[in-house]
């Protein structure tokens, strides 16, 4: 299969798969000062490298391998070349050393910060610049590009925005003759009346594969103004809000509201649910109708719910194009990146990409606001979303040792099965970052 499902892609997406043994056998970038402006002649001319990921069906390579291929500038050219995502690391890693790597790839979301530590990464403040110059600057959704930014430079560009909605299914909430949440409160109220009818008002999964029980606990730890890292990026994971958050999750566990096979649901499991109307109610990745097959309109994206402080808000994954130091221009690189960027809209034009755009005038095009559901995203989601870093803003190296994580799936399964306490469980979980992070 050319394709992983979603849900199973957005791990990969981000973090390195060997980061869950950082401290054992596949260690950490060692940290060797930041990315210098060019490797090999500075002047244009020679091939770029471009090394895209399986994103979306087959068709999605065809049409980025044209879009690549189109490029014609600084006297050069470029090529187009798939990396599957198993083993994506071993073949990254082990390419750049050898320098036989790109010179401009996607990838993980924060394989940049990664590769940036060991000095392999070209910033892209002059592409930042053209894109300032040609317009395509202040077409940015507001915040994407912050989080990319370092006081060295940009490390990466982004290009999709990877987001958590929250969805229900319409026809179960009027079956349990109960609202749709718009707080905890009345999420539990839901849970408990949608289990009445065989339904589970809380759908989530941590089997193998699955993270979106992963990101489930961090999405509730931020909806109550929480989060893992400080606002400088320090570790704060026994803080107040992350304990009643974990309380809450565990409410909802002991109340059946959360199905109790979710600790071993794949995503496979999960679509299921969702399918057979299972699932009532539960964060997962965009485009759940096509995802399970049922497009009747009965499964819908909800707004964003409030915690119980008020605080209201999503949790988002955005993903990037980097630039590497080993390329045969620099210049050539820049202005490959800056023709890519000016022509990813057509991926969205042809329906290929199951992701948000992180341009305002892609939201805009008629094949985008054809569904109701990403229009509703990209207006009660994105405004608020955050990311990993929470509750800081900056993303690093540091988030992926912690996304899809020993630390984090053992934290995340310890919840589901309900024997334990918040506390006991943040202890433990705080105590696995450690022993990676070394902090």
């Amino acid at each position: 299969m050319n394709v992983q499902p979603a849900a199973n892609r957005s791990f990969s997406r981000r973090g390195f798969l060997g980061l869950t043994a950082a401290a054992a056998s596949v260690p950490l970038l060692a940290a060797c000062g930041g990315g210098s402006a060019t490797q090999g002649g500075g002047g244009a001319g020679g091939t770029i490298k471009f090394w895209d990921m399986p994103w979306a069906a087959p068709a999605y390579n065809d049409a980025a391998k044209k879009l690549a291929e189109g490029f014609s500038g600084a006297n050069s050219k470029a090529s187009y070349q798939i990396i599957q995502w198993n083993n994506f690391y071993q073949t990254f890693s082990s390419a750049i050393a050898s320098k036989s790597g790109p010179a401009v790839s996607t990838g993980g979301g924060f394989q940049a910060f990664q590769f940036e530590q060991q000095g392999q990464i070209a910033y892209a403040d002059k592409v930042i610049e053209e894109l300032k110059k040609n317009g395509q600057f202040d077409d940015f959704l507001p915040g994407v590009l912050d989080p990319f930014k370092t006081d060295k430079g940009y490390v990466a560009v982004p290009w999709q925005l990877d987001m958590r909605p929250l969805w229900y299914r319409k026809s179960l909430f009027e079956k349990a003759g109960v609202e749709v949440p718009t707080d905890w409160a009345t999420l539990l109220e839901a849970g408990k009346k949608l289990k009445s009818i065989g339904a589970f008002g809380f759908a989530t999964g941590s089997g193998a594969g699955n993270n979106i029980g992963n990101h489930t606990m961090i999405l509730m730890m931020i909806n109550n103004g929480g989060g893992v890292f400080t606002k400088d990026g320090q570790l704060d994971v026994m803080n107040d809000r992350n304990v009643e958050a974990i309380e809450f999750m565990l409410e909802l566990v002991s109340n059946g509201i959360i199905d109790p096979a979710a600790v071993s649901y794949t995503t496979d499991n999960l679509n299921a649910q969702w399918k057979d109307g299972k699932a009532a109610f539960g964060p997962y990745v965009l485009g759940v109708p096509e995802r399970v097959g049922d497009t009747s309109g009965d499964i819908v994206v909800a707004s964003p719910i409030a915690g119980p402080h008020g605080d209201k808000t999503a949790l988002v994954f955005p993903n990037n194009i980097m630039m590497y130091t080993n390329t045969p221009s620099q210049e050539a690189s820049e202005a490959f990146l800056v023709h890519y960027m000016g022509q990813i809209k057509e991926l969205w034009r042809q329906k290929l990409m199951n992701a948000l755009p992180v341009f305002k005038s892609i939201t805009e095009l008629p094949e985008f606001t054809s569904d109701p559901n990403n229009v509703k995203i990209v207006k009660e989601y994105v405004p608020i979303a955050k990311t990993f870093a929470s509750q800081g803003t900056a993303l690093s190296a540091d988030l992926a040792a912690l996304d899809g994580g020993q630390a984090l799936n053992q934290f995340t399964q310890t919840i589901l099965t309900g024997r334990t306490d918040a506390k006991s469980a943040l202890q433990a979980f705080e105590s696995g970052l450690k022993s990676v992070l070394k902090k």
